[in-house]
């Protein structure tokens, strides 16, 4: 269970570590490449990746989609939380689970029991809720959490694909991911330089290296947790998904003073009531 709270914390950390660095005047694609930098560090020495399995064969399309996707929402999340705050930028990239369900659904033909279609029907009010806006917010800035939704649930998808290549090892994939991921994220970064003159600062560094420890170490314990709990998978992905939306909406409204209104607290308590049935839906 120790995996699985510190996977949690370490989550909801990179949310707050994107809420405490707009306080100061960062670049938020330094920070994304430096995030790479070392998460790309730890994952080499943790999993200790052996690329020598790597070759043709290997699923290349879903390594360079991943490597395009990853960065780039990695900025949409951090504007996300920018505008629209800790609670319902978290609270989208958890109902984003939705996605590869349809995609079973409509893809790949899975078959649907009740709890998993009661689980549907309740996210997608959920979602309409969460993204609710006050009076006194911009209307475009909804944009922003529903890219992270939909953006995650993609990633979902391409890295459930890249599970079921057996012949490459998860934590290689990973890792050739990331690479990819990295050199993206410097094509941004130099574009980002040579287009807006923006500096290299250590500040940016500072910051992408915290969110790199605690990128890495959300992966890294869901991992583990998923091995402590090998025998009950839905167990670390009920809790996961649901601990993250009730510590990120504790943290954005006692940490951060986040405005919600009744109406997104009602889609929060969906959102954790549909999770719960897609999970259930696994079990029986």
């Amino acid at each position: 269970m120790i995996y699985l709270i510190l996977s949690i914390i370490s989550s909801v950390t990179v949310g707050i570590i994107f809420k405490i660095a707009r306080r100061y005047s960062i670049s938020v694609m330094q920070i994304v490449m430096w995030n790479y930098v070392f998460a790309l560090s730890f994952c080499y020495f943790a999993f200790v990746p052996d690329v020598s399995t790597i070759d043709k064969s290997a699923p290349w399309a879903i390594y360079i989609s991943l490597a395009i996707l990853l960065p780039t929402i990695f900025l949409f999340l951090a504007a996300s939380i920018r505008h629209m705050g800790i609670v319902k930028t978290d609270a989208a990239q958890r109902l984003s689970l939705i996605i590869p369900v349809l995609a079973a659904y409509f893809i790949f033909r899975e078959d649907f029991n009740i709890f998993k279609l009661i689980g549907l029907i309740i996210a997608f009010p959920a979602i309409i809720l969460i993204l609710s806006k006050s009076d006194n917010q911009n209307n475009k800035k909804w944009i922003f959490p529903a890219v992270v939704l939909i953006g995650f649930g993609v990633v979902d998808i391409l890295f459930k694909q890249i599970a079921l290549y057996t012949k490459v090892s998860y934590t290689t994939s990973l890792f050739i991911v990331f690479c990819g991921a990295l050199v993206t994220s410097i094509l941004f970064t130099v574009n980002d330089v040579i287009t807006c003159k923006t500096k290299i600062l250590i500040k940016n560094i500072l910051f992408g290296a915290l969110i790199g420890v605690f990128n890495f170490a959300n992966i890294l314990f869901y991992l583990k947790a998923h091995r402590a709990f090998s025998e009950n998978p839905s167990t670390v992905f009920a809790s996961m998904n649901i601990g993250v939306i009730v510590l990120g909406s504790l943290a954005g409204v006692l940490l951060f003073k986040e405005k919600m209104s009744i109406l997104n607290y009602a889609g929060i308590f969906l959102a954790l009531a549909a999770i719960l049935f897609i999970t259930l839906s696994q079990v029986y």
